[in-house]
């Protein structure tokens, strides 16, 4: 996940962001193991998986700021900017559920959800509708695990994007103990008992053997597992290397004036790679890996072109003064609107395009029906051996995999 402030606090129509936000990126990352007990704005490493895994994260600062600077109202992409980029204008989901799988809980998801899209004019989605419901790992209204800054703003641009692309697809937010594999996988196994037809799965760590024993939890019929590829350009991490998910890269998305009226080029911090250990899935034919290769699709990431997303969960003792407080990086969390991007807004995007398009079908759908996506040619995230593994060009590569939505025809 990254993050970006905005600059001054006024409200920006969709499709505003193509006015670049002054400022500079801070990584924070979502407190595995190995940051648990340090400053949320602290770089996270990757850490190998059975040490813990971390959603993806950097914070874009105001000029002169060690913090964000927050907006008063709607920044960046909106809904009906990323619904017309991939072509989902106007679908229904008939009430199919996207679970979100975050680790540590949002105490203030729901509310926050709630002016989001009073915001943009979205139905509610609210737990006295049916629509939204938190859980824990168990699939019980408590105990909910302890809060999180980081992971908060996480799970806010989680059910924001899911929101913002399939406004009538129900959401069940899953909230994991901590951040290592038994609670998340658990979370997992909750989401598909209760009926989620795709799950979003924002977070990872880097490849060991451990993973292997773990992969069954994403194998399931009828359910389709959205995993995001990284934030720390060219490389692989689990479990979007698993080869039963549909691992999701990372584009900048802009407006342009061709048929289309979008633009999309490779971003340069999305992950990408060979995987060392899983076995590569009969329906990938690339040449350049005899194993797994990453990723499979892409969408949106590049957090100076995200989506306006909002958060108010914050450690401010001085409300008067929050916003000056979280500018500063001397309080925790957000308070109000943010621009958001990184692979943990594409990978919840392409979840909704998912349940939107309601076949519940697995990766090999899209390998299957190709032309029905955007090729993104152009952008590079990394030096490798296998150019195509960290370059994108005509047809598959690593970064973006098979391309972008173009509706639902690929899903």
């Amino acid at each position: 996940m990254l993050l970006a402030a905005g600059g001054v606090a006024v409200s920006v129509p969709e499709s505003g962001v193509g006015a670049a936000i002054p400022g500079g990126l801070l990584p924070f990352g979502c407190a595995n193991l190995a940051t648990r007990l340090s400053d949320a704005l602290l770089p996270a490493a990757p850490a190998p998986v059975r040490e813990g895994v971390t959603c993806f994260g950097a914070v874009r600062l105001g000029v002169g700021s060690l913090g964000p600077t927050l907006t008063r109202g709607p920044i960046g992409y909106g809904p009906g900017d990323l619904q017309a980029a991939y072509g989902v204008a106007g679908r229904r989901a008939h009430g199919r559920t996207v679970a979100i799988i975050d680790a540590f809980d949002n105490p203030k998801a729901e509310a926050d959800l709630a002016v989001y899209r009073a915001a943009y004019g979205l139905p509610p989605c609210t737990s006295d509708n049916g629509c939204f419901r938190k859980l824990n790992q168990n699939g019980k209204l408590a105990p909910l695990p302890s809060p999180d800054f980081g992971w908060a703003e996480e799970i806010s641009l989680d059910l924001d994007a899911v929101s913002a692309v399939c406004p009538t697809c129900h959401i069940l937010l899953v909230e994991a103990n901590g951040p290592t594999i038994r609670p998340l996988t658990t979370a997992v196994d909750t989401a598909v008992r209760l009926g989620a037809v795709a799950v979003s799965n924002s977070y990872g760590g880097r490849e060991d053997r451990s993973v292997l024993r773990w992969d069954w939890h994403f194998n399931r019929p009828g359910v389709t597992m959205t995993v995001a590829s990284g934030d720390t350009g060219y490389g692989v991490q689990w479990p979007a290397s698993s080869r039963f998910v549909t691992a999701v890269g990372g584009t900048t998305l802009e407006p342009a004036t061709n048929r289309r009226g979008w633009t999309e080029t490779a971003w340069p911090d999305a992950g990408s790679g060979c995987s060392r250990l899983e076995r590569k899935p009969a329906w990938q034919h690339d040449r350049g890996c005899t194993h797994r290769t990453v990723a499979d699709v892409s969408a949106v990431a590049d957090p100076r072109a995200g989506l306006g997303v909002y958060d108010t969960f914050n450690n401010c003792s001085l409300a008067l003064l929050c916003d000056t407080l979280i500018a500063a990086g001397t309080a925790k969390g957000l308070n109000g609107w943010a621009q958001i991007g990184g692979t943990s807004l594409s990978t919840p995007v392409v979840a909704a395009i998912y349940a939107l398009a309601g076949n519940h079908r697995k990766a090999r759908w899209l390998y299957e029906h190709r032309g029905a996506l955007h090729d993104v040619r152009t952008g590079s995230n990394g030096k490798c051996r296998v150019r195509y593994l960290c370059t994108a060009r005509v047809g598959y590569d690593g970064p973006t995999g098979l391309g972008t939505p173009s509706g639902t025809g690929a899903f």
